[in-house]
């Protein structure tokens, strides 16, 4: 299995989810991490983003793609 980069920062929760379903339907290997931390209440997420996802290098394109339509469909 390849290895897992950072692929791009993510803006919410709901985006992550959601993402995180669509990912999932294509049998896409992913990992979503949130920047939320109990102890700072949530402070990093106000200037880093909600969190991240990280995948293989291989599917960087076609879940940036994903992102893009997900954010256009939201609009």
């Amino acid at each position: 299995m390849s290895n897992f980069k950072k692929i791009t920062v993510l803006d919410n929760e709901i985006q992550s989810k959601y993402l995180d379903e669509v990912l999932k339907e294509k049998g896409i290997p992913h990992v979503i991490k949130s920047y939320r931390d109990s102890a700072y209440d949530g402070l990093f997420q106000n200037s880093k983003g909600w969190g991240h996802i990280e995948a293989p290098d291989e599917y960087e394109d076609e879940i940036l793609d994903i992102i893009k339509e997900l954010d256009e469909q939201a609009e």
